[in-house]
């Protein structure tokens, strides 16, 4: 590790404590992320992102903090907010390791235990982000109303827009919406990661499963299931057997996952573009 005296700096300002090294981390799509050895033996994580809109990372922390209340009993780990300011965020740093098949049940009992912290409606106070898109959380009554008017039609409108989902799928996705209230059996709003992909599952060195990176919301909780299997999160069959086991789904859940995936794939041909309109469209086409 080196040291960015800039970055120094601004860490030191926020933390009140000097930092002895920096050194930038891969795999930030939205944020530069930058790992910082401070003076007292510690390591910690500096979140920055230039012009980011007011908010942005303190969505972020405040989500952050909502997901460690569960912690206590049993939830999921987080890394602890040390500082948080209009264009940075700062994180204790968690040491990656590898998944083992206990950590990934581990995972899953855990998971499932934030989801049982659950939230006073569907939605939030505020409104966030998911990515660098904006992401309404106005409550609704309903988890098919919310999901439907929140999740997948602000992003449907916008894909089509950006003419990257064709009429006759952007049709058929509409055509499901209707059948929400049908298809997933009514629950009482779960405390939902909200971005919960495998980039944002770091198995720690320590053998703990920590998540980071939250789009947190009062939502269903098929929705976190359902993220962790569009791209592919090691162990998958270990955490979903783990979590049924400490709190069983709802018959026919695997039948709806890619109905909860409407919603990250039209992000990411928001973002993106390339198939990810169609691969929305092919994936509630069962339904």
């Amino acid at each position: 590790m080196t040291r960015s005296p800039g970055l120094a700096r601004r860490a030191e300002a926020l933390l009140d404590v000097a930092v002895v090294a920096t050194a930038p981390v891969a795999g930030g799509d939205i944020c530069a992320a930058t790992k910082l050895r401070l003076s007292d033996g510690t390591m910690a994580l500096m979140k920055t992102r230039s012009g980011a809109p007011p908010g942005f990372f303190a969505t972020e922390a405040r989500g952050l903090a909502w997901l460690a209340a569960a912690t206590a009993d049993g939830g999921v780990a987080v890394p602890d907010v040390l500082a948080v300011d209009v264009d940075c965020l700062v994180l204790r740093w968690v040491e990656p390791g590898k998944v083992t098949g206990e950590a990934a049940a581990d995972f899953g009992r855990a998971l499932a235990r934030t989801h049982a912290a659950g939230a006073p409606s569907y939605g939030s106070e505020t409104d966030g982000w998911i990515g660098k898109v904006p992401m309404r959380n106005t409550p609704a009554p309903t988890w098919a109303e919310f999901y439907a008017t929140r999740r997948v039609l602000p992003y449907l409108k916008l894909a089509r827009d950006r003419s990257v989902i064709t009429a006759e799928e952007s049709a058929s996705i509409e055509a499901v919406l209707g059948r929400i209230g049908e298809l997933v059996p009514d629950e009482p709003p779960a405390r939902v990661h909200g971005d919960l992909w495998t980039g944002n599952v770091i198995w720690g060195l320590d053998g703990v499963p920590w998540v980071v990176d939250p789009a947190a919301y009062g939502g269903h909780r098929e929705v976190d299931l359902a993220m962790l299997t569009l791209f592919g999160l090691p162990n998958l069959s270990r955490v979903t057997e783990a979590y049924h086991e400490e709190a069983p789904l709802a018959e026919g859940w695997q039948d709806r996952v890619g109905l909860h995936q409407l919603f990250p794939l039209l992000v990411h041909a928001v973002m993106f573009g390339g198939g990810y309109g169609s691969r929305a469209a092919s994936a509630i086409s069962s339904l």
